[in-house]
Order: structure tokens, then sequence, then C-alpha cells
């Protein structure tokens, strides 16, 4: 999802450190999802086939766009159903721009958040083993 261009950031008499952008896609993958309310990052049909084989890909749905002076991410989530949309976002952003400060020392210009949708969350069924065709009532008691 990066462009296929490098990032320096130092560059003196030592010599200089050059950072990948899907480098920065990992750290900005991983800092949103740790975010409370969200669900999963989206992905191409390519990161969902990974996964599947076991392969987590956490730059997935995180877009990287390095210009001259300015860097901007893009972030696709799923949220949790029920959180505040805006302040999930809103963390989201922060959260997202500031791992990038810290590990990198880059300055992020822009963090767009897509919300691609919304998941509920799986409600455990309590099933009794030993009357697993028990009666239940509408709260799925038995």
């Amino acid at each position: 999802m990066a462009e296929e261009s490098t990032i320096e950031l130092i560059h003196d008499n030592d010599g200089k450190i050059i950072l990948s952008p899907q480098t920065l896609e990992f750290i900005a993958g991983i800092a949103a999802s740790e975010v409370d309310g969200v669900s999963k990052m989206h992905g191409s049909l390519a990161n969902n086939v990974s996964e599947l084989l076991g392969r987590s890909d956490h730059r997935r749905g995180v877009k990287v766009d390095n210009q001259p002076e300015e860097l901007v991410i893009d972030v696709d989530v799923y949220l949790e159903f029920g959180v505040s949309v805006p302040q999930v976002a809103a963390e989201i952003q922060t959260n997202v721009a500031q791992q990038v400060k810290l590990m990198t020392d880059l300055t992020v210009s822009q963090v767009n958040v897509h919300v691609q949708g919304i998941v509920m969350t799986k409600q455990e069924q309590q099933v009794d083993p030993n009357n697993i065709f028990a009666d239940r009532d509408e709260e799925g008691n038995a």
C-alpha cells in the first residue's frame, strides 16, 4: 500500500538512516489497532488470505503518502458496535501520530480515518452440556 520510495530520517557525517514506507505502515497499523473500539483493520483480499493462512499483516488498512514536507497516513478500520465513532477516530489519529513521532521522529501532517463498517461483538451462548436441547427464554436462559 505504500509508495515505493524511501524516507530519509538522518543524513549527516556518520551516514544516513533510511526508512521504508512499509515500516511506517506497520507502526501506524499497530497503533490504530491498539485503540479501544477498533474491531479490526480493513485489508485487501490478499491480506485476508494471508490472515487465513496464519500470517498477520499489521500493515493492512494503512496507506502512507510521503510528499515533500508532508506525511499523510490513511487508516481503514472497522469499529465495534456501540462506540462513539468520532471519539474512536480521534483517538486513532492521536495514537498513530504519536507512535510515528515517538519511533521515527517524523511529524505526521494528517491521519485520515476511514470507517469501513461496524462489527457486532459475538455474544457467548451458554449451553448446558447435560441438556443441549433445553428450551430457552427470550434472554437465552434455560
